[in-house]
């Protein structure tokens, strides 16, 4: 299988996107990227760990202004920089093999790669909320604020960057709650749906 497949996955907090992804990218034998990117990032551009863990998926610059106290230009660590360096790195890990994304716009910035699935994954409030709850050991009240606050930054960072919507079913091409079926059936669902479109 030379040519190179790409599933990007959008996904709402506590939704088990993350968890889908993992075991999609394991039953496809595809590369899989998630907060790996984070590392590789650093990684390549040689700046402090913490400035992508801070800008990740969020558009929030002021962080920039106040990290340690000193006065960095927009120019030289603003989000914009940060995202044009994590789009590269995604873009040539694109190339490499097939490739499961998770999240950080890569749908949009593989937008012109020519094999790609693009998948949004939602789930059941109280679903969320109990999945967010057990895996940060919070109360599910805490966990159902967290989630909306971690959802609305995911959808400004997603919107200001693209010209989609996060979370909108024009802006993929499979929506689905995995509420309806659970994970692991979700999970098969999606990877029936992948090798139908790909003829794989």
């Amino acid at each position: 299988m030379n040519d190179k497949y790409i599933i990007n996955i959008g996904r709402q907090l506590g939704s088990g996107g993350r968890l889908i992804g993992r075991q999609l990218a394991k039953d496809l034998n595809f590369a899989y990227y998630d907060k790996e990117l984070i590392s590789l990032a650093s990684q390549e551009s040689g700046l402090n760990k913490e400035f992508f863990e801070k800008a990740d998926e969020k558009n929030n610059f002021n962080f920039f202004k106040n990290f340690l106290g000193l006065q960095f230009s927009k120019n030289y660590l603003g989000n914009d920089t940060l995202f044009k360096i994590q789009s590269d790195i995604i873009k040539d890990l694109a190339n490499l093999k097939s490739s499961v994304f998770v999240g950080r716009c890569a749908d949009y910035i593989l937008r012109e790669q020519p094999l790609t699935l693009n998948i949004f994954i939602t789930a059941d409030i109280e679903d969320r909320a109990k999945r967010t709850a057990e895996r940060k050991n919070i109360s599910e009240a805490e966990a159902l604020e967290y989630n909306k606050k971690t959802d609305r930054q995911r959808k400004e960072y997603y919107n200001f960057y693209s010209n989609r919507g996060w979370g909108r079913a024009s802006s993929y091409h499979l929506c689905i709650n995995s509420s309806v079926l659970g994970l692991e059936k979700t999970t098969n669902y999606i990877l029936s749906f992948i090798k139908e479109k790909f003829n794989i």
